[in-house]
């Protein structure tokens, strides 16, 4: 399982009290166990911190907010999605307006994500609900 240093867990019990709205309406969602899964919030990973962890799936979700891509984000997310990619775990970006947008369709996203039925890499979002693919 992945682990942080003392300072990577001290940043993450703050983060844990810090969270986002998305984020705390996402891990109300994942505290539901959707599929069984079970999600750590806030995970240390070496120097980083996921925002949930599933260590069953090995797959760390991350909610991204606007400022994800400005500025030099893009190239510190592919460089800290690779180092995970490296430990072994998929990463699956969602937009913070997806999850405010559509949290129901974000949940059954990351279920099908977590199983290996659907492409985690390059997400823009949740795959369209039934019927409207």
């Amino acid at each position: 399982m992945l682990h942080g240093p003392k300072q990577t867990q001290r940043r993450a019990k703050q983060l844990r009290r810090q969270m986002t709205l998305p984020e705390i309406l996402l891990w109300q969602a994942l505290q539901q166990r959707p599929a069984g899964l079970r999600f750590r919030k806030q995970h240390p990973a070496g120097e980083y911190v996921l925002d949930f962890f599933c260590p069953r799936f090995k797959l760390a979700v991350e909610v991204d907010g606007e400022a994800h891509g400005r500025g030099d984000r893009p190239e510190r997310d592919a460089a800290r999605d690779a180092w995970v990619l490296g430990q072994g775990v998929r990463t699956l970006r969602i937009p913070a307006t997806e999850v405010m947008r559509d949290l129901e369709a974000v949940v059954r996203h990351i279920v099908v994500t977590a199983h290996g039925d659907y492409p985690s890499t390059g997400c823009a979002g949740p795959p369209p609900p039934p019927g409207e693919e």
